[in-house]
């Protein structure tokens, strides 16, 4: 996993690299948002969906419910860009919309987006 930081605003986002998933469990994602913060001093995350495990889509399996609760209860915020368009999940469709309304926790199309989103939260 590597982090390319970038400036902007009043502070710094870590886009994140990595050849495999990155999140793949709660703990996976606590050690994400840990890395970030002393590798790349920010708690703030830019991902590609492609480094997420599929389940985390699945809303019945809890994952991204717990991810988000433990993003916020440690500071961190994350951007996760790609193509969403192929889920059909009523559930998933609305916990991607609220987020997208909130603060802490977006699902954008581009990295580019991405960057913007929590630039603009900073």
């Amino acid at each position: 996993m590597r982090f390319e930081k970038i400036n902007c605003n009043n502070g710094t986002i870590a886009v994140v690299s990595s050849d495999s998933k990155v999140i793949t469990d709660v703990n996976s994602a606590l050690d994400l948002l840990m890395s970030a913060k002393y590798d790349a001093g920010t708690a703030y995350i830019v991902l590609d969906k492609k480094l997420i495990v599929e389940d985390f889509f699945i809303l019945s399996s809890g994952l991204a419910g717990e991810i988000l609760q433990k993003f916020i209860n440690y500071g961190g915020k994350i951007a996760i860009y790609g193509d969403f368009s192929h889920y059909t999940s009523k559930p998933l469709k609305d916990f991607i919309y609220e987020s997208n309304k909130g603060q802490d926790f977006f699902f954008v199309t581009t990295k580019d987006e991405a960057i913007q989103k929590l630039s603009n939260s900073i």
